[in-house]
């Protein structure tokens, strides 16, 4: 009895201290080159938050803007909560507001608007019971920069197999 409670107590504390990635967007990462990457809090309902616990999350589409100051996530798509009734739960793809430092919205509103930049969410993930996202300042990649990226991937794929053979 004793040895299972202590099991129970270690991987409690690995989640609460750690990272519960939901979703992650590895779509962004080939059609864009990652500038820089900022942490963001989400302003949610609790259904919201109920869906993406269970990872009912697609970023695959979603991007940031900043509109009046403010950062707002869009077209992202979170599942209604299957248990809440249809008067409760939330619409799938509403814009969300994005919570971020007043110095990092003035300097992302400068660079998406001189450099003629994109917000792009990376990754979703719990932190510490909050909902995370990752945004990332990126630039269109063309399309040889994406070609040489199948390319060295598939190379690296060649050298493992041959590897693992040896």
């Amino acid at each position: 009895m004793g040895l299972v409670l202590c099991v129970r107590l270690e991987s409690m504390a690995k989640e609460s201290n750690g990272y519960k990635i939901v979703s992650d967007n590895r779509k962004a990462r080939f059609l864009y080159e990652i500038l820089e990457t900022y942490q963001a809090g989400i302003a949610l309902y609790g259904t919201e938050v109920k869906s993406i616990r269970a990872g009912r999350v697609n970023m695959q589409d979603g991007y940031a803007l900043i509109r009046n100051g403010e950062a707002w996530l869009l077209n992202i798509h979170i599942s209604p909560h299957e248990i809440a009734s249809g008067y409760f739960n939330h619409e799938p793809r509403r814009n969300r507001k994005l919570l971020l430092h007043r110095q990092e919205i003035n300097k992302l509103m400068g660079q998406v608007e001189q450099k003629g930049l994109t917000l792009v969410p990376l990754k979703m993930y719990l932190k510490e019971g909050r909902v995370k996202v990752d945004i990332g300042l990126a630039k269109g990649k063309k399309l040889h920069d994406k070609r040489e990226d199948i390319k060295q991937r598939d190379d690296k794929r060649a050298m493992q197999r041959a590897m693992k053979q040896y």
